[in-house]
C-alpha cells in the first residue's frame, strides 16, 4: 500500500457491485469496504500494467497451486502415518503367531524388495499367495 494520506473521492458503482463488496470484504480480511475496493483497484492496476498481463496471473495461479499441493501433502502425510500404524499392528500380530527363522526372513525381505522394484510397487495378494504355496 502507498504511504501518505488517503483521499476521499466519489465512486459510482452499480448496487450489485456494492452488494458483492459487502458480502466479500470480510472474507478477504479487510477492515472496511473501502479497504476491499482499494485492494481490488491495486490488483487490477497491477494486472493491467504487467507486460501483456502474462506475469501477473501466473503468480496467482502459482500461489493457488502451492496451497493446493501443501494441502494434499498434509493429507497424504496423515494417510501414510495411519497406514504405517496399521502395517505395524499387522506385522506384530503376524510375528506373534508365526515362528519364522532369520534366514527365511532375510530371503523373504530380499524377494519382496526385488518384487517391489520389478512391479514399481504394484504388488497384489494373489501373487504372494501363489509364491507361498509354491
Amino acid at each position: 500500500m502507498a504511504e501518505g494520506n488517503k483521499r476521499r473521492f466519489p465512486l459510482w458503482v452499480y448496487q450489485d457491485t456494492l452488494d458483492n463488496v459487502k458480502k466479500l470484504y470480510k472474507d478477504d480480511n479487510c477492515k472496511s469496504q473501502s479497504e476491499f475496493i482499494e485492494k481490488a483497484i491495486i490488483f487490477y492496476a497491477g494486472y493491467l500494467s504487467t507486460e501483456d498481463n502474462k506475469k501477473y496471473l501466473p503468480n496467482i495461479v502459482i500461489s493457488i497451486m502451492k496451497a493446493t499441493v501443501e494441502e494434499s501433502e498434509t493429507r497424504l502425510a496423515r494417510l501414510l502415518f495411519k497406514l504405517a500404524v496399521e502395517m505395524s499392528m499387522t506385522m506384530n500380530v503376524l510375528a506373534a503367531s508365526k515362528d519364522v527363522d532369520d534366514i527365511t526372513l532375510t530371503r523373504l525381505r530380499a524377494k519382496c524388495v526385488d518384487d517391489v522394484k520389478k512391479t514399481n510397487g504394484s504388488i497384489n495378494f494373489e501373487d504372494a499367495v501363489k509364491f507361498q504355496k509354491s
